[in-house]
């Protein structure tokens, strides 16, 4: 087989994975990367503990990526939670399952495994050059602005793995749009996923719970009802349980105009307790040692109680248990994809091939958060990632070998 040159443009997991397999195929491969190291957003999202895939039933797994799911079905089968762990553990990284059923490296970090990654790449003859901010196309070939100027780069074929637009400092931009969109590559507008959302909180009240977290509660949305805490925030809210539901209530509010996140504040106690238990209170005593005697609440969800509440609700005792039960906590917008875990939109699956090259340009291929995917936090999003790097690169080296 004749040794091919292949330009893989963004050093992140799906950009990686690729090198790794093109490269084991005896290709000349290079990692182009516009920061000054590789995957610092892989960085860091293993600060607070990598949650490098998910143990959950595969059955479940390969739904949890909405509307993309059966788009990405392919690429997970290639590389299921069950092959990220054994891949982490052959470069010398051993796993663990969390509660939550959460996969992660015992060692609670991602810096060990990237490390042990690269070395696996340079022995296979990958080449890594940082700095090395891919500006567009000049023809067929590929401009990148460098220390050292503007380079032009031609190759067999390309693998765009830039990422969306959430956390741009850490190299994710989406600049890649317009430059795609003018190849005529159909590309839906990205947005933020996995993010928090701006409540209209008065002045008092930001100033005396921004930053306090609201513990074990069951939020409902269109997406379902899920378990946890939250946290509010300068702007609004933020947290897990908040990114469990942040898809549905951004759609919610582009197709609507208005959302709320329906708040269980007592888990376990049904409405009809409450009602009697709220009814049996002194009605002298203050409001909030009713609550707290009455419903087991007290601090910021007795907050939330009086600002989502009305004064007559919160009189009357039938009335109060049902909002306990379901709060509604109206959102106004998502908070920008700036400051978003994730993007949704990106370049759409009719653009691509079942090999993940682009229609519009044969031989460029494309992987990774480019793609119009989306998918909660807890190792789903990382695996697509490894998964569609592979699918892509195999891709690659089909057409390489045709």
């Amino acid at each position: 087989m004749q040794r091919k040159t292949i330009a893989i443009i963004g050093g992140g997991p799906a950009g990686l994975m690729a090198a790794e397999v093109v490269s084991a195929a005896g290709h000349d491969v290079t990692v182009y990367d516009a920061m000054p190291t590789v995957s610092r957003k892989f960085l860091l999202a293993g600060k607070s503990g990598l949650n490098i895939t998910h143990s959950e039933d595969y059955a479940r797994f390969v739904t949890r990526f909405g509307a993309a799911s059966d788009h990405l079905r392919p690429a997970l089968d290639g590389f299921t939670p069950e092959n990220v762990q054994a891949w982490a553990a052959g470069l010398g990284t051993e796993t663990f399952i969390g509660s939550s059923g959460r996969v992660f490296p015992k060692v609670m970090k991602a810096s060990p495994l990237l490390r042990a990654w690269l070395r696996r790449l340079e022995a296979q003859g990958v080449t890594i050059l940082t700095r090395h901010r891919w500006t567009g196309f000049a023809g067929n070939a590929f401009t990148f602005e460098t220390p050292a100027g503007i380079k032009t780069v031609e190759c067999d074929a390309a693998l765009l793995a830039l990422g969306g637009a959430s956390w741009p400092k850490l190299g994710s931009d989406g600049a890649w749009t317009s430059w795609l969109a003018d190849k005529g590559v159909e590309i839906n507008v990205l947005r933020p996923a996995n993010c928090g959302f701006d409540v209209d909180w008065d002045d008092g009240f930001r100033e005396r719970f921004a930053g306090t977290p609201v513990k074990s509660v069951t939020a409902t949305s269109g997406a379902g009802a899920f378990s946890g805490e939250f946290v509010i925030t300068q702007h609004g809210i933020e947290g897990s349980l908040v990114y469990a539901h942040a898809a549905s209530l951004r759609d919610e509010l582009e197709e609507q105009g208005n959302a709320s996140l329906v708040l269980d504040l007592a888990p376990g106690r049904s409405t009809e307790k409450l009602a009697r238990d709220l009814a049996r209170q002194d009605s002298k005593a203050s409001f909030s040692n009713r609550l707290r005697k009455g419903a087991g609440i007290e601090g910021i969800k007795i907050a939330l109680l009086r600002k989502f509440a009305d004064a007559a609700d919160l009189s009357d005792p039938q009335r109060l248990a049902k909002l306990i039960k379901a709060l509604p906590l109206v959102v106004q917008r998502p908070r920008p994809i700036t400051e978003a875990i994730s993007s949704a939109g990106g370049v759409r699956w009719s653009a691509i091939d079942k090999t993940y090259m682009l229609k519009a340009l044969p031989g460029v291929f494309v992987a990774g958060e480019m793609l119009d995917w989306e998918a909660p936090t807890g190792g789903y999003l990382l695996t697509a990632c490894f998964a569609t790097g592979r699918a892509a690169a195999h891709g690659i080296n089909a057409r390489l070998n045709q």
